[in-house]
């Protein structure tokens, strides 16, 4: 058993190397660049340090994204400075092939929001365990005011959800998270802008009004872009 988890392991990462190659391969020159979070993107991240492509800026949505980058050597820039993003390069950690994303697992949820939004092109990649037909399977992060946390979890118990604070976690927001268990996604925007409208939430890990405009999703056979 234990070798065949190994065997598993192995080839999730192998996956995960082949879809960062292949977004490397959607870059220009000259661009401004949104980097994302996650161990999908830590190893995009691995591969664009070894590229000559000179970028107008980078710009990260993760502190841990950050050091990475600088520990390669690449300048990261504010948003604030650069203007919107050429594009942007994130993970999920659910996707549906109407481009519908969870994403949050990591907890920079906001800020890959934020980038995601002010984005021309928002290009996700993902290995096939990702790729889903509904979401919902994966536990809905939401971020949420500190003072408002009790509040905001009686009203997803409300709306039939389970929330689970995600206890001994801070976000880069200086914010908490809830995990959202039971939660039927059936019209992703329009419980994106329910959730969202609730008092406290500061964003909800549904990427649906703003999707990803092209999915890389890595199987056994390749990467299939969608």
């Amino acid at each position: 058993m234990r070798a065949l988890f190994l065997e598993k392991q192995v080839s999730q990462d192998e996956k995960k190397i082949q879809v960062a190659k292949a977004a490397i391969n959607e870059l220009q020159d000259g661009i401004i660049l949104g980097v994302g979070t996650g161990s999908t993107v830590n190893y995009f991240i691995d591969l664009l340090a070894n590229q000559a492509m000179h970028f107008e800026a980078v710009v990260s949505s993760s502190e841990e994204s950050t050091i990475r980058l600088q520990q390669h050597g690449i300048l990261v820039s504010d948003l604030s400075s650069t203007g919107d993003i050429d594009i942007y390069v994130d993970g999920a950690d659910e996707a549906t092939k109407q481009g519908y994303l969870i994403k949050g697992g990591g907890g920079a949820l906001t800020r890959e929001k934020i980038l995601a939004s002010a984005s021309r092109k928002f290009i996700c990649i993902a290995d096939d365990s990702k790729f889903v037909g509904v979401l919902g399977n994966f536990p809905l992060p939401i971020e949420v005011i500190p003072m408002a946390r009790s509040y905001v979890a009686r009203q997803l118990v409300k709306a039939g959800g389970n929330p689970v604070w995600r206890d001994n976690f801070v976000t880069d927001n200086g914010n908490q998270i809830l995990d959202v268990s039971g939660l039927k996604i059936t019209n992703p925007p329009e419980l994106e802008k329910n959730l969202n409208n609730i008092p406290g939430v500061v964003t909800v890990g549904i990427f649906a009004i703003r999707t990803a405009d092209k999915l890389l999703i890595a199987n056994k056979d390749g990467v299939q872009i969608i």
